[in-house]
């Protein structure tokens, strides 16, 4: 029964950690841009849901539909003011700017919201199903079945609307799509814009299972940058297959040597795979 508990909250977790990574793995692959701001974006959704539910009583689930059109306009206008200036500029330019506005980010979010930890807890709860002997909160299933939904929306925008195919091109070959028409400045900001718009959609639904504070950012990115590293750069599928991974070396670790040691067990496997198969599970070798 603790194998099958294990398993069954690393694939409930997993699905919440490829949300996490998967707008972070869109912009690095797309944009070239390590996203340092990402994680802040995150904690400022998980804010949202709370603000609103303890404002106004509106639930997390329709919280979702405030936070993924506000966040891909936040991201839109920061990407197209800011981030488009040195868009062509080294690595190190473009990941000491977004570090700068993290840092402002996360330093204005502490300012209002302070570095105590809040929880949204839903009232009444939820409880939770049973079936087995293993045990799923209800809020989890459901955190766990919208994170599985926003995937899907970004796997179908990007397979089957033109503006996705248009981002598959400019990450494909920026030069290539610019000569067949494409308006590279644009699909630069939509991307960042979407990325944004999942980052603040998983923080509505990290709120609902993890304490809320500024000081979480850190953690989240690195999660992130973890889940993209194991999955393949700017694959969806790989996104999703990565979170599980690291989620079950996580559970299996906390299960073994203590939950102390799950963040160093994920670290290390991030070193792994970097020697041994630094294209992910499911990318593919010197693809940039």
């Amino acid at each position: 029964m603790l194998a099958a508990q294990v398993l069954i909250n690393a694939l409930v977790l997993g699905c919440l950690y490829a949300c996490i990574a998967i707008g972070f793995s869109l912009v690095w692959g797309v944009l070239n841009v390590i996203n340092l701001i990402h994680g802040s974006f995150i904690v400022l959704g998980a804010y949202l849901a709370w603000g609103l539910y303890q404002s106004l009583h509106i639930s997390p689930w329709y919280a979702l539909v405030v936070a993924a059109p506000a966040f891909f306009v936040f991201g839109y206008v920061i990407q197209r003011l800011i981030l488009n200036r040195v868009i062509t500029a080294p690595v190190l330019v473009t990941l000491t700017l977004t570090f700068g506005l993290d840092l402002i980010l996360n330093n204005a979010m502490i300012y209002y919201f302070k570095a105590d930890y809040r929880k949204l807890t839903l009232t009444p709860p939820m409880g939770s199903i049973s079936l087995f002997g293993v045990v799923v909160p209800v809020d989890r299933l459901i955190a766990t079945v919208a994170a599985l939904a926003l995937t899907g929306v970004l796997y179908l925008i990007l397979r089957r609307l033109r503006v996705g195919r248009a981002i598959v091109a400019v990450r494909l070959d920026r030069d290539a799509a610019k000569l067949m028409g494409v308006d590279v400045n644009s699909i630069y900001a939509i991307a960042f814009g979407l990325g944004a718009a999942l980052a603040g959609c998983a923080g509505v639904l990290m709120a609902l299972i993890f304490p809320i504070s500024p000081l979480t950012s850190t953690a989240y990115l690195g999660k992130a940058f973890v889940v993209c590293v194991l999955g393949g750069l700017g694959s969806v599928s790989g996104a999703l297959a990565g979170g599980i991974l690291l989620a079950l070396i996580e559970g299996i670790g906390s299960t073994l040597i203590g939950p102390a040691h799950a963040t160093t067990l994920s670290f290390a496997l991030l070193i792994v795979f970097l020697i041994v198969r630094p294209q992910g599970l499911l990318g593919r070798k010197g693809f940039e």
